[in-house]
């Protein structure tokens, strides 16, 4: 973690996830007759969800398509789904405009070289851990969870905490 990332994460009003590596572990599975399947982590889904109740507007930006994405965005809430985007960075700068917000009030988390563009264009960028080399040193935070296997929860509770809304969200649950 870089020492200004919670200082970074402070700022966010909205925070945006790749899908592949990110909300999934990176594996592709594809049925018999071709249908691509995806595995979603249900802690990583909650994340999302308490972030966005939060007050941090949660967001999908992808180059791939799926409907399988679709219908996860559907069940967490979200309703910004950017599939498709061969041009993450102009895809990234079309949603700013459209928000009215500054790049420094956005955050993107993904985990290969293609998102570099979308990560440096960020207020804060986060990755994980089995990300390249390349990708870690542009990440203002590296989860410690892997893709698909919590990641997303760890740097939604990150920024919740940052911006003092952890407790708060998590205290409904104790008894």
């Amino acid at each position: 973690m870089k020492k200004d990332a919670l200082k970074r994460a402070r700022r966010l009003k909205l925070m945006l996830f790749d899908v592949d590596g990110v909300l999934t572990d990176g594996t592709l599975y594809f049925s018999s007759n071709g249908d691509e399947i995806k595995a979603f982590n249900v802690l990583d889904g909650h994340g999302l969800k308490m972030l966005a109740e939060s007050g941090v507007s949660v967001g999908i930006l992808t180059s791939r398509t799926s409907p399988a994405v679709e219908r996860r965005a559907h069940e967490l809430g979200i309703s910004l789904i950017r599939q498709g985007a061969a041009d993450k960075a102009r895809t990234l700068g079309n949603v700013l405009s459209e928000r009215e917000l500054s790049p420094q009030a956005a955050g993107y988390m993904g985990d290969d070289v293609a998102d570099i563009p979308v990560m440096s264009r960020c207020g804060f960028a986060a990755t994980v851990p089995g990300a390249p080399h390349i990708v870690r040193r542009t990440a203002h935070y590296v989860a410690a969870a892997q893709g698909g296997h919590g990641a997303a929860r760890e740097v939604c509770e990150f920024i919740m905490r940052a911006q003092k809304t952890l407790a708060a969200a998590l205290a409904r649950y104790h008894a």
